[in-house]
């Protein structure tokens, strides 16, 4: 549809008539629930109104329809926005009584959008500048899909809606400058451009030229009236055109609509208040009850659905007739090959019998090198430092501007957003995203990888250099309370193996878990490998297994992590050797797995025994497991910067220390 065709086909006095809808909506369920932002939703309803009824293609009977356009409500505080126009065009989830609802236990409709909880909500939005990054995830993952599937199949467009709060973000640069790197074209960000924030106008805390750093950033920028619907159609028509993401200015007024209030930050985040409510509705002509919308202006709106529909329909006589259809719909279900997981099998046992002995990081390359070769699914990436993660096979080409058919994003610095670029391209479909930085980094990519297990998105995380064991770069590279950090998080599930057998059962778990999201902890230090027999079960399925069982009752129980489990290792052989205490080896490759089995295995494993915990890792969860009369090896502050043989040695995280220890919870100290 080109513009003079939009415009024809739309009436203004209607359009006008159609954002008003939400304007009233939007009041009128923040009201009810006493609280809530009604300012944005006012502000940006004749933007959201020309978008989604002049451009947007959408079918609310199939949700999930592959090819429809992703539309993502950065600026999630205003979901009444979202809310509003899925009741308007007939989502199934959301009849009036759910806008009624608007905050409430139970109900579809939360303070903020969240992707599963609410149909059309494409990605959880809230936490500002997540949405616009993840948002880029998504229209990457478009181009990719397209340049493997081609345009029949694949062509469809992401539209955000995002605020200035999303734009002050630190985020945001990470993400439009990624963006326009790659020349996502079919990216289009509308700027609720209404100049202010919580605290008052946005001139309290900044006086950044918002399209000017786009443009720097090689983005197609455009300034409109966002209340002159025809100039934003136009606007919209000139962006879907372009050959490099968009962000179109749309200048609005908060709270429009709201006679004595439109403008001023109060509208932001509260109730209007029932006189300001009634006024309005005399304002702008809406003699209608609260949460009541005419039957013409809602068959205008259910119009949407049906030019989606429509469009669907012509999708799917397309993918009937595509050769590669079938391929298309396997890669995306997400559904991993059996051949995966049995070619990880055979990796481990080969290097069970070549007692293969490196570092966890480079297990992980070794591991990625099977899994790459065995499926196309997998789209791997680092935040630069690839040699250093370890994180690109022979098969993952580098994908690059215009170039979309490769297997491996080049993130730059950019760790934040590489976390909500991988939930995009998970979201997206069609892919399972993995990306590399320091573990000490994660305090970065958090906010992303906490989407990552909210939304469960099975998202890979490969986070290499993972202790003290880095080394030389000191106590800013060293991570020590992440570990604690990543594990508090619900629904994320943290593997640090021991050795190239652990690794690569984690890496099969981490494929398998497709609804949480994995940590792999990985050493920069070599490790050996420690299993004493093979075994076709993946034990550390389990989370946390019998390394070492030693013969008759045990004296004292020694659980670890990752590169300590070889120091309790040592520490076992020394307790039998020097002092004939017999101590077995627990690992604990990962606690949330060990965590979700029964009582009977957990006791088993731990046993009755004194317990000694080794990580070189802050104590903090470790209780948990040794109990409280139980001891610790690990770091109780930061690291420093000293080879890493020393800095174990300097911090006591050594064999003879947890010998020591068990000496004198078995009472046998001195003897």
């Amino acid at each position: 549809m080109n513009i003079s065709q939009a415009i024809a086909a739309s009436d203004s006095t209607s359009e006008r008539d159609m954002a008003n809808a939400i304007r009233f909506l939007a009041m009128d369920a923040v009201q009810a629930a006493n609280s809530g932002h009604p300012g944005m939703p006012m502000g940006m309803a004749d933007v959201a109104t020309v978008l989604f009824n002049r451009f947007i293609s959408i079918d609310p009977s199939m949700p999930d329809w592959a090819d429809r356009d992703r539309f993502v409500l950065s600026a999630g505080h205003g979901s009444m926005l979202i809310y509003a126009i899925n009741h308007l065009i007939g989502y199934s989830d959301m009849p009036m009584e759910q806008l009624k609802a608007f905050r409430q236990w139970g109900s579809k409709t939360p303070g903020h959008p969240e992707y599963g909880h609410t149909l059309g909500v494409e990605t959880t939005t809230g936490p500002l500048g997540q949405g616009i990054t993840t948002a880029v995830g998504m229209a990457l993952g478009e181009e990719m899909m397209a340049a493997r599937f081609g345009r029949k199949l694949v062509n469809h467009f992401t539209y955000v809606i995002a605020g200035d709060g999303c734009l002050q973000e630190g985020i945001s640069h990470e993400a439009i400058d990624l963006a326009g790197h790659l020349k996502l074209k079919k990216l289009i960000v509308l700027w609720d451009d209404n100049e202010i924030s919580i605290d008052g106008a946005t001139s309290l805390s900044t006086s950044m030229n918002q399209p000017m750093r786009f443009k720097a950033a090689g983005w197609d920028v455009q300034k409109v009236d966002g209340h002159d619907a025809d100039a934003v159609a136009a606007a919209i028509e000139n962006a879907r055109k372009s050959a490099r993401p968009s962000l179109i200015a749309c200048r609005t007024t908060i709270g429009k609509g709201a006679p004595t209030m439109q403008g001023s930050h109060k509208t932001h985040g509260a109730p209007l208040g029932k006189e300001e409510i009634a006024r309005a509705r005399e304002a702008l002509g809406w003699p209608h009850d609260s949460f009541t919308v005419p039957a013409g202006i809602k068959s205008a709106w259910e119009s949407v659905a049906k030019r989606g529909h429509a469009a669907r329909r012509q999708w799917q006589e397309r993918h009937a007739a595509a050769r590669n259809a079938a391929a298309f719909d396997r890669t995306l279900s997400g559904e991993l090959p059996e051949s995966v997981f049995r070619k990880l099998a055979a990796f481990r046992k080969e290097h069970l019998e070549k007692a293969t002995k490196v570092a966890t990081r480079q297990a992980s390359q070794m591991a990625l090198e099977v899994i790459n070769g065995a499926t196309t699914l997998t789209i791997g990436g680092s935040a630069d430092l690839t040699g250093s993660n370890l994180t690109q096979t022979s098969q993952t080409e580098s994908i690059r501007p215009k170039r979309f058919k490769g297997r491996y994003v080049h993130y730059g610095i950019r760790e934040h957003a590489m976390a909500a670029v991988m939930n995009g391209l998970a979201l997206h479909g069609g892919f399972i995203p993995y990306g590399g930085t320091f573990l000490v980094f994660s305090d970065y990519a958090r906010g992303g990888m906490r989407l990552s297990a909210l939304m469960e998105q099975g998202v890979v995380y490969v986070l290499t250099h993972d202790s003290i064991g880095l080394g030389e770069d000191g106590p800013t590279h060293q991570p020590v309370e992440h570990l604690a950090m990543l594990r508090a998080t619900p629904n994320m599930n943290v593997y640090r193996p021991a050795d190239i057998i652990e690794t690569a059962e984690c890496w099969e778990l981490a494929l398998r878990d497709r609804s949480t999201p994995s940590v792999l902890a990985l050493s920069r230090q070599g490790l050996p490998m420690l299993r004493d027999t093979g075994s076709a079960e993946n034990l550390s399925a389990r989370g946390g297994y019998v390394l070492h069982q030693p013969k008759g009752k045990r004296d004292v129980t020694l659980l670890a992590t990752g590169s300590e489990v070889e120091i309790a290792r040592k520490a076992a052989e020394q307790l039998l050797d020097l002092n004939g205490i017999s101590a077995a080896v627990v690992s604990m490759p990962c606690w949330e797995k060990f965590a979700a089995q029964d009582q009977g295995y957990r006791d088993e494993v731990l046993g009755t025994a004194p317990r000694i915990a080794v990580e070189a890792a802050a104590r903090m969860g470790w209780d948990r497991w040794i109990g409280p009369e139980g001891a610790f090896v690990g770091m109780d502050g930061f690291g420093a910067s000293a080879p890493a043989a020393e800095l174990y040695e300097h911090f006591g995280i050594t064999a003879e220390r947890v010998a020591g220890l068990a000496l004198e919870l078995t009472g046998r100290a001195g003897a």
